[in-house]
């Protein structure tokens, strides 16, 4: 069995300019940061010749087509993963709360097939080829800073060029103000979730205005 943990982030500035609308006419600049809250993932070999795929639903299905899913559904056909494998998510937040779980998500699947597969992948490649299933193969309105800041982790800068090549390096932040951080940042559920595609796209739209 084959477990990965992946951190959700919080977005300290640049949000937005990650979007491909915006990064491919003005280039992008993003601050980001992991927290202590994160996404799991279980990758398990199973003797029925079936996909079994547990989220907030569960599915099973005999043909990787058949997942309703769409990150594991893409991820499982680049990497011709074939039936006999049970796939849990589990989340220390719940959905649409806005800290990037979809892109940890991704982050994690990807990392826990690496493994399994018995491959080697850099941090770079990671975040690239998450960001490839949602937003080239999904067609997703969605950026790349929770790709990026789910494969690296920490607080991170990300630099995007308009041909969307990114430079990823850590926030210059000195021990003390990093403590200061931690020790005054609060963040609450206020009991509402929403949908992210349906935010982005809105500023996707606006972006390209």
């Amino acid at each position: 069995m084959i477990f990965s943990r992946t951190p959700l982030r919080i977005s300290i500035g640049g949000g937005g300019t990650d979007l491909p609308s915006y990064y491919s006419r003005f280039g992008g600049f993003v601050i980001t940061a992991a927290i202590d809250r994160y996404i799991y993932i279980a990758l398990h070999k199973i003797f029925p010749p079936t996909y079994i795929i547990k989220y907030s639903i569960l599915e099973t299905t005999e043909t990787v087509d058949e997942i309703k899913h769409p990150i594991v559904r893409e991820a499982f056909k680049m990497h011709g993963i074939q039936p006999k494998i049970e796939m849990v998510s589990m989340s220390d937040i719940p959905a649409g709360t806005g800290l990037g779980s979809s892109g940890a998500f991704n982050v994690g699947l990807l990392r826990g097939i690496y493994h399994m597969k018995r491959e080697h992948i850099g941090t770079q490649a990671l975040a690239e080829e998450a960001c490839h299933i949602e937003i080239d193969r999904l067609k997703e309105p969605v950026g790349k800073q929770d790709q990026y800041v789910a494969a690296f982790g920490g607080i991170i800068c990300m630099e995007i060029d308009k041909d969307g090549s990114v430079r990823v390096s850590p926030l210059r932040i000195s021990t003390e103000t990093l403590h200061d951080l931690e020790d005054n940042l609060l963040l609450f559920f206020t009991g509402y979730s929403r949908s992210a595609s349906t935010v982005l796209a809105d500023q996707k739209q606006k972006s390209e205005n």
